[in-house]
């Protein structure tokens, strides 16, 4: 089982729509997936329409009220562990506790029968974010192809780097994913080629078009797999999903 941090400091980036989309993707390729929803936001459970779940959140599990495998919800053949706005309460009680790196890892340690865990993280550095990267086997960066997203990136693989070096010494970078791909702009060529020159970490032949049915597809509680099959969005996280499983760590 591959615990994998999809994460990204800068907001915007497709994250969520990454984590959402490339988990069905997978799981239609026969991948059992767990997706579990970290950010406080909950935008990951809103676009399956888990917003009030009754058997609890994630937020719950991390102060020990319920089990992980307790709050699951199944969704398009994925299995989900929702997130609430109650999260950002227990991010701040989490701050001053021993040992608040561990709070999620300590849950995922003896958890089974997963192909692949996809942790949503916030798009902040955050006491959450750390639980992430100290949890996961890798990291996944979706990324736009805008000038400022360079310096983002570079700060967030620093922040990737000190986690390595003081928590989690086998936490790897899986590979940066190139979102909302405009090739009808040089921009996005141009941003793309700096980060394949300049920064030490693999960047996915796969790309991610803009596409209308990205954004409908919360509003219908579906991924776009599901919303808009035929869509360019679908066919380039189907594609995407090939490249990750075939992919060599």
């Amino acid at each position: 089982m591959r615990v994998i941090a999809v994460i990204n400091q800068k907001g915007g980036t497709g994250k969520t729509t990454t984590a959402v989309n490339l988990a069905a993707a997978l799981a239609s390729f026969g991948k059992k997936i767990l997706l579990i929803d970290l950010d406080p936001q909950a935008n990951l459970s809103y676009s399956f329409g888990l917003q009030s779940h009754p058997n609890g959140t994630i937020a719950e599990v991390l102060q020990a009220k319920k089990t992980l495998q307790t709050i699951l919800a199944e969704k398009e053949g994925l299995f989900i562990a929702p997130s609430s706005v109650a999260l950002a309460d227990l991010e701040i009680s989490l701050v001053n506790r021993i040992g608040r790196e561990n709070a999620l890892k300590i849950h995922l340690k003896d958890f089974k029968g997963f192909d692949y865990v996809f942790i949503d993280c916030p798009p902040s550095l955050s006491v959450l974010t750390v639980n992430a990267l100290n949890a996961a086997h890798e990291v996944l960066i979706p990324s736009q192809m805008e000038v400022l997203s360079l310096q983002g990136l570079s700060q967030l693989l620093d922040t990737i780097t000190e986690v390595r070096r003081v928590l989690n010494k086998s936490l790897t970078v899986r590979g940066i994913v190139p979102s909302m791909y405009d090739s009808r702009r040089r921009l996005t060529d141009e941003v793309l080629s700096e980060i394949e020159k300049n920064l030490n970490v693999r960047v996915f032949k796969s790309r991610i078009r803009e596409c209308v049915k990205i954004a409908e597809a919360p509003s219908f509680a579906k991924s776009v797999l599901s919303y808009a099959p035929a869509s360019n969005a679908a066919k380039d996280f189907l594609i995407l999903a090939k490249e990750f499983i075939n992919q060599r760590r």
